[in-house]
């Protein structure tokens, strides 16, 4: 009846995308996604409103904090 929610990763692709978070200068508001090395779009994934947020996004997809870029 309580099952333990597996853990999951999911995948990108690190030859065509990045990870980066997008932050407003107005608001404040982060999130955080993929960008398209070939035609530059976002694609949003998470809204960061927390540290929690960040780290269930890098550990979801297996990319390290440092990895991360900001766009404004």
């Amino acid at each position: 009846m309580f099952f333990k929610k597996k853990l999951q990763t999911h995948a990108y692709d690190k030859a065509a995308q990045k990870p980066v978070i997008r932050s407003s200068i107005c608001t404040g508001e982060k999130v955080a996604g993929f960008q398209d090395l070939a035609t530059g779009r976002f694609a949003d994934v998470i809204l960061i409103r927390s540290p929690e947020d960040l780290r269930e996004f890098c550990r979801l997809y297996g990319v390290e904090e440092e990895e991360l870029t900001t766009l404004y």
